[in-house]
């Protein structure tokens, strides 16, 4: 189904991947937190307590004199079960 499209990767989501075994991962708009658990746990072999969801709105931006909004998505946080690691 491909509800997941990239893993985030910032230093905020590589400290709670580190200290709390959680993993930032961009998903669909549309996509529930059980399609989510079901979709990490087939596609990395691996067991998942929760997940939480986050839509970012869109911001504006300007480049020189033009204005624009940046895109909008929703950001999926997934807690993993002791021992479990995603390797990306």
């Amino acid at each position: 189904m491909n509800i997941i499209l990239a893993p985030v990767i910032t230093e905020k989501s590589e400290s709670l991947k580190r200290d709390n075994n959680v993993y930032v991962f961009k998903v669909k708009k549309n996509a529930n937190k059980t399609q989510i658990k079901n979709e990490v746990e087939k596609a990395f072999g691996v067991k998942v307590v929760n997940v939480n969801t986050v839509n970012a709105v869109q911001k504006k931006r300007r480049v020189g004199r033009y204005t624009g909004l940046t895109t909008a998505y929703k950001k999926a946080y997934v807690k993993l079960a002791e021992g479990s690691s995603i390797e990306y």
